[in-house]
């Protein structure tokens, strides 16, 4: 009987002991969850809220990549996805970081979807020691966070400068005019790769305006912008007040071309901005017109998912889903978070929807861009 009894209280104090130990726990590589063959991603986008037209796009295509995945033959690791929407809210952002992290115990997480959400949630992602690979995330310093922070977004201080050169070997402008939202992170960094730029190309800037995000009347902006007479017109915004500025801009008889940025690349942009968004120009690494077997396969699958043609936010989260699978199938685990971040970042060679990629020294998007322009309204290579 004592005998019986003293194996009781071992076992009793065995189990206490072992749940001491797993209370201890602080997110690091052991911990993610996942199985022999199915590997955890999070997937934080805002498809809901301001911004719900890049969001749905993204959600759309992760979607589209992961029952790809799955259905595959060939696939070692299936995925288990779980999807959180931050509805363009940095606390949301931080709230499904940790979640995800901690609770979910992923792997890795393709998100969020903005510069100023990454620049919220990253933090948590690096400090947990788990990758977040942005797609949307275009800002100055958004890899400064930390070696767990990747993206394929392009950065503005590449999409930019592109789209400003090829619009200039065009049109020759002289003169420009700069419009940007000042609460808004990303918008902000635009705003000093636009000064900065046509500083050094001696161009001369002869109007500087501002708008907040969600602003609907730009009348006070434009009239002195219209005064200002330039050549060019810069916008760095979200599609809605992109489209607003663009709508009104022509109603006040001002034809200029517009130049954007990574704001613009939504079919949301043309649908609000209507015949206004005509001239409109962005760099993308998206060409709806690209005839690689990638490509084609995507938008054919796209289409015959949803109904419509994909966009830029598409194609680059349908890619960078496929690009953290191949990481982890390479890694060989579906638990190791530093063994598959240091696989993902010396993928090499991966062609995908976008084209073909690899990230620079600084986990930054390293491949071709396009310059489109919006010509009877759809994006269209610049001729």
């Amino acid at each position: 009987m004592k005998t019986w009894k003293k194996g009781l209280a071992a076992m009793a104090a065995a189990a206490l002991l072992a749940g001491v130990f797993a209370g201890c726990g602080n997110s690091n590589s052991d911990e993610a969850a996942g199985s022999g063959n199915t590997v955890k991603f999070g997937f934080i986008t805002a498809y809901t809220g301001p911004g719900a037209a890049y969001g749905q796009a993204m959600k759309d295509g992760v979607d589209l990549a992961v029952d790809e995945i799955n259905k595959d033959p060939n696939t070692k690791y299936k995925i288990d996805l779980v999807t959180y929407d931050t509805k363009l809210n940095k606390t949301e952002a931080v709230n499904a970081m940790k979640k995800a992290i901690e609770e979910d115990k992923v792997l890795a997480v393709e998100g969020p979807m903005t510069s100023g959400e990454m620049f919220a949630a990253g933090p948590i992602a690096q400090q947990s020691g788990v990758v977040a690979f942005g797609t949307g995330t275009t800002a100055p310093g958004i890899t400064d966070l930390g070696n767990f922070i990747f993206r394929n977004a392009i950065p503005g201080k590449l999409g930019i400068p592109i789209t400003v050169e090829k619009a200039h070997q065009k049109f020759g402008f002289k003169k420009v005019a700069i419009l940007y939202s000042n609460n808004n992170d990303q918008m902000v960094g635009e705003h000093q790769i636009y000064t900065d730029l046509f500083k050094k190309m001696g161009l001369d800037v002869v109007a500087d305006e501002t708008f907040a995000d969600k602003d609907t009347d730009f009348s006070a902006q434009l009239t002195k912008i219209q005064q200002a007479n330039p050549d060019v017109i810069c916008v760095a915004g979200l599609y809605q007040e992109s489209a607003l500025i663009a709508k009104k801009a022509r109603e006040m008889g001002m034809n200029q071309p517009i130049i954007g940025g990574n704001g613009f690349n939504s079919p949301a942009y043309i649908k609000q901005a209507g015949a206004a968004a005509n001239g409109s120009l962005v760099a993308t690494p998206w060409n709806p017109e690209s005839d690689t077997p990638k490509a084609k396969h995507f938008i054919e699958a796209f289409k015959a998912k949803y109904g419509h043609e994909p966009d830029q936010f598409a194609a680059q989260a349908y890619d960078a889903m496929y690009l953290m699978h191949d990481a982890a199938e390479k890694a060989g685990t579906t638990t190791d978070r530093k063994k598959f971040r240091d696989t993902l970042a010396g993928i090499k060679g991966f062609e995908g929807a976008t084209g073909k990629f690899e990230f620079d020294d600084n986990r930054d998007p390293k491949m071709d861009l396009t310059v489109l322009q919006v010509k009877d309204g759809k994006w269209v290579p610049l001729a």
